[in-house]
């Protein structure tokens, strides 16, 4: 299995490395991820989606240019002014993310509450529900379980992987 010196040495920039790899110790087996070509291909694709296994709940921080640029559907092709949201991420994502995936409207909330957590982004209250349903696992009602439960957090990136 996987030591956290070998973590370190992979992914230095990682606040938690001793923590991680006692999660992945422990959840890695329950879901084959057994042999050296399936661990380094795991924690490879979480490490480039999770910025070297350092972010673990999406930003959404973003400018009202950036908006434009990024988000043009939502802001200035949809000729919604994007001002009143620079820099408000939980406006934002109750934007980009309404009516997606199984979330409500703007108003509903859900953008912000089903935003991308864990290694792999769990996004939307969709994925979250199925996640919740084939894990066993409730994040439906307690979302921030995928960013700061380390065993939920690979057990999302795990089910969304496989």
């Amino acid at each position: 299995m996987l030591t956290a010196s070998q973590f370190k040495e992979l992914f230095p920039n990682c606040k938690d490395p001793d923590g991680w790899v006692d999660a992945m110790n422990e959840v890695f087996p329950k879901y084959e991820i057994n042999t050296p070509e399936r661990i380094a291909s795991f924690i490879a694709q979480c490490g480039h989606e999770s910025g070297g296994w350092r972010v673990f709940s999406e930003n959404l921080n973003y400018s009202a240019k950036a908006l434009d640029a990024i988000f043009g559907k939502y802001f200035k092709r949809a000729a919604r002014d994007s001002e009143p949201y620079h820099r408000q991420p939980e406006k934002i994502a109750n934007v980009v993310y309404a009516n997606r995936m199984s979330n409500g409207d703007t108003e509903s909330g859900d953008g912000w509450k089903y935003r991308g957590r864990g290694p792999i982004q769990l996004t939307g209250k969709a994925n979250y529900s199925a996640f919740a349903s084939d894990m066993d696992v409730d994040v439906v009602d307690n979302p921030d379980k995928v960013s700061e439960d380390k065993e939920v957090a690979l057990m999302s990136a795990i089910w969304y992987w496989n």
